[in-house]
């Protein structure tokens, strides 16, 4: 019995250093619950487009680059009806908003541009299309309605740089950014 006991309490010394801690961690869950027929894909909430490396001299004089899509991915629709059996809230329209540029209020405007000059910093904003290539202000509703389907719906947009009607030298270099957010309304 002593000698059970004794290999016991042997093993269980050998035994320690392995339940020592070899790495923790934490993870944090966060959402948000919203009154919407849709979810928003957790990748359509915060994304980030890559416009590239654009040269001035496209953009002088008012020029444009070419565009990227993005999309907003929404999940698990599902639409209520009313008493005659007649869905409701299955189309959305869009509102992108955000500072606008200097040069053109309907533009999203950007920032970090190294400007020596302050007064060509604006010259650069940022210009959102619909699915149909169809400009879209800052601040105001699409005028495009998306039709939504039961289930998972894509809404294609585009967004691409443009400079205000000046000469190369007053198109700021540099890298940028433009922020945007944008609010569902669901009809």
């Amino acid at each position: 019995m002593k000698k059970v006991f004794l290999a016991a309490l042997v093993s269980a010394a050998i035994a320690s250093p392995a339940l020592a801690d070899q790495g923790h961690g934490k993870v944090t869950f966060k959402g948000e619950i919203i009154d919407a027929p849709c979810s928003i894909s957790s990748d359509s909430i915060d994304q980030t487009v890559w416009l590239g490396q654009i040269a001035n001299s496209v953009l002088a004089n008012g020029g444009t680059s070419s565009a990227k899509q993005f999309n907003i991915e929404l999940e698990d629709c599902v639409f209520p009806k009313d008493t005659n059996d007649k869905v409701y809230n299955d189309k959305v329209s869009i509102t992108f908003s955000g500072s606008s540029a200097a040069f053109n209020s309907k533009l999203l405007g950007v920032t970090g541009l190294d400007a020596t000059d302050p007064t060509i910093a604006g010259n650069v904003g940022i210009q959102l299309t619909d699915t149909n290539g169809a400009a879209l202000d800052m601040g105001v509703a699409t005028a495009q309605e998306h039709q939504l389907q039961a289930g998972d719906n894509t809404l294609r947009y585009s967004a691409y740089v443009q400079g205000a009607n000046v000469a190369v030298d007053k198109i700021p270099l540099g890298k940028f950014e433009g922020v945007t957010n944008f609010t569902l309304t669901y009809n």
